[in-house]
């Protein structure tokens, strides 16, 4: 049984979030993706709660389902507190595997911050006492540091995170069996540090919007039995790759915090570049935000290209729509492109079938070529990127000729 699950998403309920996050639309788009298993988003969010105790109904042993996609019950904290003299602040995601543990896990966390406000609380909690907490409540539960390399706001994050797992989790360390890579990093630049060979690396998109779901996902290989949510809690935390098959990954140059920069001043660098300038801004002077690449090769202690034994295999994608707005010269977000995209997917099925899956002859079906011919090279990895930085999303799109795409192949490798 053929699992592509997405744990890490939002409700409608989060800051800066799509008012069309809810759970017709969620579901509707996760089919549209090819995602059959979501995390709901938001389980310590209280109306969301209860929309989802009234509308999700028991599928199996811990997992549930609407409109045909199935769900695990998830949710993303903020611990923020003081240790060893500095402001932490660390983002984890939260998988529950019933209604009545989420609702003790939201008791004990009441105790820490304000669960009535957004989808996102914010508590002031040690990330060592939130996984004693919570694995008291239940050890079927399953904590996973988000997006664990972002500037601001994760495990390794370089204004307020920390240089090791121990550091941060101390004796809990035994019970984090899983980090988030983020779409800024991807697994072959999280095999660079030797200290993660022991932990799964998952994907997730962190969707805020119905279009982002699935951007980046984990595909499983189950025995087809009722207990889905321990097959793939086991999965993970044993790092079983004859489960645990692969993931999905955007580009990492497309994160947000791929580079170095100073968004105000409109300032993209690479780490070389900024370590020349002593980490200012040439525009205004000020420090940069140091970037995903950056902050992992202080971290790393190996060369690119190594890969550790066990390691669990990935592949990567731009979005259909993207390819599409490219071949056809349309504006990200525009109803035309909607048009185009829902089309593609009512005659030739899920995205990620498509993207992945469908020889060039079943592609062949797409009336305009140049989208198959988009679909293909994304494929082979010929592609042109501007990396994204400080909060601005890189750009990706198919490049054209053999040698510029071999050009990139030697860009992804050269970190410093």
């Amino acid at each position: 049984m053929k699992i592509t699950a997405d744990f890490h998403i939002h409700s409608k309920y989060s800051r800066a979030t799509s008012p069309d996050m809810d759970l017709p639309t969620i579901a509707q788009w996760a089919k549209y993706k090819g995602v059959n298993l979501l995390g709901t988003g938001d389980f310590t969010q209280p109306f969301w709660l209860r929309e989802l105790k009234k509308n999700l109904r028991p599928a199996g042993n811990g997992f549930y389902e609407y409109g045909g996609v199935y769900f695990f019950l998830s949710a993303e904290i903020s611990c923020i507190y003081s240790k060893n003299g500095k402001t932490r602040r660390i983002h984890s995601l939260l998988v529950a595997p019933d209604f009545d543990t989420a609702e003790q896990v939201n008791k004990r966390l009441s105790m820490y911050g304000n669960l009535l406000g957004e989808g996102l609380p914010i508590l002031s909690l040690d990330c060592e006492d939130l996984v004693k907490s919570v694995l008291d409540i239940s050890a079927r539960c399953l904590i996973i540091p988000a997006h664990v390399w972002a500037p601001n706001f994760s495990l390794f994050g370089a204004s307020a995170g920390f240089n090791r797992l121990i550091d941060c989790f101390g004796s809990q360390i035994k019970n984090v069996h899983a980090i988030e890579t983020g779409a800024s990093s991807d697994p072959a630049m999280n095999w660079r540090v030797s200290f993660l060979d022991s932990i799964a690396l998952v994907s997730n998109s962190d969707a805020h919007m119905p279009a982002n779901i699935g951007r980046e996902a984990n595909v499983f290989e189950l025995s087809g039995s009722s207990d889905i949510y321990n097959e793939i809690v086991e999965a993970i935390q044993a790092k079983d790759c004859s489960r645990f098959s692969y993931t999905i990954e955007y580009f990492p140059q497309e994160g947000k915090y791929h580079y170095d920069g100073h968004r105000n001043c409109d300032v993209r660098m690479h780490p070389k570049d900024t370590i020349a300038a002593n980490n200012l801004c040439p525009g205004c002077r000020k420090p940069l935000t140091m970037g995903v690449l950056h902050r992992l090769e202080k971290l790393a202690d190996r060369e690119p290209g190594y890969m550790p034994l066990n390691s669990v295999p990935f592949k990567r994608v731009v979005p259909l729509e993207d390819i599409a707005a490219d071949a056809l010269g349309l504006p990200r977000g525009s109803a035309a492109l909607r048009k185009e995209y829902l089309g593609i997917i009512g005659m030739l099925g899920q995205e990620m079938k498509i993207l992945l899956e469908l020889t060039e002859q079943e592609l062949d079906r797409i009336q305009d070529k140049r989208i198959i011919e988009g679909i293909i090279k994304m494929r082979k990895g010929e592609i042109d990127v501007t990396p994204g930085y400080d909060g601005v999303y890189g750009v990706v799109r198919v490049r054209h000729t053999e040698a510029a795409a071999e050009a990139q192949k030697l860009e992804q490798l050269s970190f410093l």
